[in-house]
């Protein structure tokens, strides 16, 4: 047999797994054990790439049942609620801004009228991740889509290879600290901080609270990256490319009016959600079922729910389910006796630093952010909970510090999904250099974070 990265991580899961269920773990129940043991080979799975992760997360949620370590109604509490269709509804509506050629016609307007030179592109890629997040609540597809019109402009510019790569980069990078801003900007992982909280959040009560931090660690985001990814040589602009790009899209059509729409119904229903009430989910999911209904829709066909791949929601519905089966067998607060000391500091600026350095060290070895949320927000709150300190203010701070941080692309989805030639067209090696110094910016939104919850009164 031949041994490659995949075979070893499986066997090095295995024997994780065998070390787990061997080692006296004294105060945790056998269940919890065996829950901890089944997770950390999971992990193990996941971070080595052994199978698609859809796989690896399937095995794990068919262990749990098959060894009921918690009932069903537990492990898959994520689909009773409105959060994994929240997730259906947002590649659904992202398909139909893609394949309408709404998206498209936005970026290129916006490109021909504020990029000139390389700091511009630079900026304009967060701008237009910022635009595009209201109008595609999933970081993967925008990127995607703005990659495709950046492909216009590298072109248009006779970018260099290493320049072009840069750009691909950055397109990808940008995904990571905007989809903070919006509570949509990342419909699968968002929601799940919400769940943490005791007060309801709705669109522009996450605007107000997670906003600014997020808009701060973009800004050191944007300065970071022309620190580092200088340009080899001057860009001019060849605009004809861009204008006959432009063109080739022809008169806006039927489908892109409809479309547009229905994506500002959402965004209105959205904003509204907290004197309406109505599920940011449900509604999602509802303006998705809308596009597709004729005379109001006919954007949306059959073969578009080929779009909402199945491995990510079985993915999501395992790395949810580790915290509440977690709970469940009392692993969580086994964790939070052993590992976290017995007394935490008082300051809470230094309580933020220390638990978004104890939250980045379990993603380093996770990889996955829902994993490691799942792993490090309930061990971290029981032991803050006789603090008084509001829950979502300690999942904020390590939500902060797990999702915006990453040194090796398969720490974040978002950097994972555009590495490769034919994607974002760059390697390990673009992550790293960014990755490494990446940790101060992340470290000082905590700090910034922290601030600004005590302006709003929630510490």
């Amino acid at each position: 047999m031949k041994f490659n990265k995949q075979i070893i991580g499986f066997f090095s899961g295995i024997i994780v797994l065998i070390v787990a269920l061997l080692l006296p773990l004294h105060g945790l129940a056998w269940e919890g054990q065996v829950f901890l043991g089944l997770t950390l080979m999971t992990v193990v799975w996941w971070a080595t790439q052994v199978a698609q992760s859809g796989y690896v997360g399937g095995f794990y949620i068919v262990s749990l049942c098959l060894l009921k370590l918690a009932d069903t109604k537990v492990i898959f509490a994520s689909w009773t609620g409105s959060t994994l269709w929240l997730v259906i509804g947002a590649y659904m509506i992202a398909t139909a801004v893609k394949r309408s050629g709404l998206g498209e016609r936005i970026s290129y307007m916006y490109i021909l009228r504020f990029v000139k030179s390389w700091k511009s592109i630079i900026i304009g890629i967060f701008v237009l991740t910022l635009i595009l997040s209201l109008l595609i609540p999933n970081p993967w597809s925008r990127a995607f889509l703005i990659m495709s019109v950046m492909s216009v402009i590298i072109k248009a510019a006779g970018m260099p290879k290493e320049d072009a790569v840069k750009v691909g980069f950055t397109v990808f990078a940008a995904s990571v600290p905007v989809s903070l801003i919006f509570m949509t900007g990342d419909s699968i992982i968002n929601p799940l901080v919400i769940s943490y909280s005791t007060e309801s959040i709705n669109f522009v009560r996450w605007f107000v609270i997670m906003g600014p931090p997020a808009i701060f660690l973009s800004i050191m985001n944007i300065l970071l990256i022309l620190i580092l990814f200088k340009p080899t040589k001057e860009i001019n602009m060849n605009f004809e490319e861009v204008k006959k790009a432009q063109s080739d899209l022809g008169k806006m059509s039927e489908k892109e009016i409809r479309t547009m729409i229905w994506i500002l119904i959402a965004i209105v229903l959205w904003i509204t959600n907290g004197i309406t009430g109505l599920d940011i989910g449900w509604v999602t999911l509802a303006v998705a079922m809308c596009l597709s209904l004729p005379v109001i829709g006919n954007v949306l066909t059959a073969k578009e729910w080929g779009e909402v791949p199945v491995h990510v929601l079985v993915f999501l519905t395992a790395a949810m389910a580790i915290g509440k089966v977690g709970a469940e067998t009392g692993l969580n607060n086994w964790l939070a006796v052993t590992l976290l000391p017995g007394e935490l500091p008082g300051n809470i600026f230094i309580l933020a630093i220390f638990i978004a350095i104890i939250a980045i060290v379990i993603h380093m070895f996770i990889g996955s952010v829902i994993a490691a949320m799942g792993v490090a927000v309930p061990a971290v709150l029981v032991c803050t909970n006789a603090l008084g300190i509001n829950p979502f203010v300690i999942a904020a701070i390590i939500y902060l510090a797990v999702y915006t941080h990453y040194v090796m692309p398969f720490h974040h989805l978002n950097i994972l999904v555009g590495q490769g030639e034919e994607n974002g067209m760059y390697t390990q090696k673009e992550a790293l250099k960014m990755g490494i110094p990446l940790l101060v910016p992340v470290l000082l939104t905590v700090i910034f974070g922290v601030l600004w919850f005590s302006v709003l009164g929630l510490v």
